[in-house]
């Protein structure tokens, strides 16, 4: 990383924060390779604290640089007008991803908006806050998708795609994760919304072990597929993704769609579109989702790749 670049990270931030800016919202994404020497930072807006995020670690003068700057933002215009009420410095490559308060009060578990509806955030003690910032063109064409609709959820996580489902008059919602406490916090995400969870369903399971239980919920109209590049003892994904492809057939009405999705620099879209024309030949692919324009990534198959499918008629 390169200290000279810094003047430029600032300089976006004040360009990107606003007082309008009411939402969760990734405010600069050096990940995604478009600002050379500042690839292994980011910054995040989390319900009026910046969060910013280092991913390799750096050498001293950069890191005191980065500190001291970060507290004359805390004294602009800017952070004034916007109600900025923490700034936290997290070190995701560290053992632990350790946060250091850097300025203000850090609410850790603050309840933040996106498209209006509510989610629980975790701050600083986890590697990841609890919601993916780059899917939310996701979770918005999920929502417009779901009236009516049975909808299956795998690698639910804290069922993000479950709350824009039920907002968007989904009739059924199966959520199914590995980690029962991921699931609670989807659970509260919903009851954050004041949404009737009688017909949404949280079910902590290994997926490659529970092909019947999902089966039994089914047929589904819509299944959304989001998985981790790799989970110990359970999942990889060049390899497991191709047995949850096979059963589409079985899961699906007539008229469903498959919403399918890989956040791995290294798998590029391809992978999908093939591996879906191997294991499961009657959907087609509609189209690939935008992803926000915050998350602009010099190569686009390095980025989020979310791609609709539809059953051929």
């Amino acid at each position: 990383m390169y200290i000279n670049q810094l003047t430029e990270f600032f300089q976006h931030l004040e360009q990107q924060l606003h007082p309008e800016l009411k939402e969760m919202r990734r405010l600069f994404h050096g990940r995604g390779r478009c600002w050379p020497g500042l690839e292994q930072l980011t910054a995040d807006w989390l319900s009026q604290q910046l969060v910013v995020s280092l991913f390799k670690a750096a050498d001293d003068d950069f890191m005191h640089q980065l500190r001291q700057g970060l507290h004359q933002f805390a004294q602009s215009s800017c952070w004034e007008r916007c109600g900025g009420k923490s700034i936290v410095l997290q070190h995701r490559y560290a053992q632990g991803t350790p946060a250091e308060v850097l300025w203000g009060t850090l609410t850790p578990r603050p309840v933040a908006t996106e498209d209006g509806l509510n989610y629980q955030l975790d701050i600083g003690r986890n590697q990841n806050c609890g919601l993916f910032l780059d899917m939310r063109y996701g979770r918005r064409w999920v929502r417009e998708q779901s009236a009516g609709k049975k909808v299956l959820n795998l690698f639910a996580y804290t069922c993000g795609f479950s709350v824009a489902a039920v907002a968007g008059g989904a009739t059924q919602v199966v959520n199914l994760d590995m980690a029962k406490s991921s699931l609670a916090k989807g659970r509260e995400n919903h009851l954050l919304n004041q949404h009737d969870i009688s017909s949404v369903h949280f079910l902590a399971h290994d997926l490659l072990k529970s092909w019947g239980k999902i089966k039994k919920y089914g047929p589904y109209d819509l299944v959304i597929i989001d998985p981790p590049t790799f989970q110990k003892g359970s999942f990889a994904l060049t390899k497991d993704y191709r047995k949850i492809l096979r059963r589409l057939d079985e899961w699906l009405s007539k008229d469903g769609q498959v919403l399918a999705c890989v956040n791995s620099p290294a798998v590029p879209s391809d992978f999908l579109i093939q591996a879906m024309q191997d294991e499961a030949p009657v959907f087609t692919l509609n189209q690939r989702l935008d992803n926000p324009p915050e998350f602009a990534d010099v190569d686009p198959e390095a980025s989020l790749k979310a791609l609709v499918f539809h059953r051929l008629a």
